[in-house]
């Protein structure tokens, strides 16, 4: 999954790009509010991060303008004001959280997570799908109740899937949600991570949960269960 960062502190901008990449999200960062702008209007995230105190443009504004270019993606913001009023002005410009300073890390963590699974229409942390779950907030998949040994990349890659299940993703779409800007996009590289995906979730090949859609790319097709949305 791929973050947006949107802090004119340093400190917190560093801690929150620092955690959050520890966590195994991809985070791209800026302390300004005409670049976020520019950003969330040119490159897919899947959450924005947004301090409503920001030079150039405010919060409030670039969240505003985002929302009537019909930019979807899930909004937490930041704020250190104690003013009810603030929050109030954020949420009504189209964000769907908030935190207010200062906070744990793992409370953030936490309504990422929400979020995100809120986004893709989940509304509980554990996802089962037959004999596969994955745990969105310990970042584990299971098969039969045996943990399955996936790497970083491997994990956000499912997860991505996952979460959006019966879509076709693109190598392209895929590449940009789990990477930065600037990574060299190897579509060969792409293919072998998600061969070896397969092969670790999938050993015997009876259950096939992605399927390659020749010349569009992939798609996670097992159904969730009814217990788990």
């Amino acid at each position: 999954m791929k973050l947006l960062v949107v802090e004119d502190d340093p400190d917190l901008r560093r801690q929150l790009v620092t955690s959050l990449s520890g966590r195994g999200y991809t985070v791209e960062e800026t302390g300004d509010g005409e670049e976020a702008l520019y950003l969330g209007r040119e490159f897919p995230y899947d959450l924005a991060i947004v301090d409503l105190g920001l030079p150039s443009l405010s919060g409030v504004d670039v969240i505003r303008r985002w929302r009537a270019e019909d930019k979807e993606f899930p909004i937490l913001i930041l704020t250190a004001r104690g003013d009810w009023q603030d929050k109030v002005e954020g949420l009504e410009a189209g964000a769907d959280d908030y935190l207010v300073k200062p906070f744990h890390m793992e409370e953030l963590a936490a309504r990422i997570n929400a979020l995100l699974r809120r986004a893709a229409g989940h509304a509980k942390p554990k996802l089962s799908f037959g004999p596969l779950t994955i745990d969105t907030v310990g970042r584990v998949v299971h098969r039969n109740g045996e943990v399955v040994s996936l790497t970083s990349f491997e994990y956000r890659t499912f997860e991505y899937l996952v979460l959006n299940a019966g879509k076709t993703i693109s190598k392209t779409e895929l590449t940009e949600h789990l990477y930065h800007q600037d990574y060299d996009r190897d579509s060969n590289v792409l293919e072998v991570f998600v061969r070896r995906l397969r092969q670790k979730l999938d050993p015997d090949q009876d259950l096939q949960p992605i399927t390659t859609v020749r010349g569009l790319g992939y798609r996670f097709d097992l159904p969730v269960d009814s217990d788990s949305k």
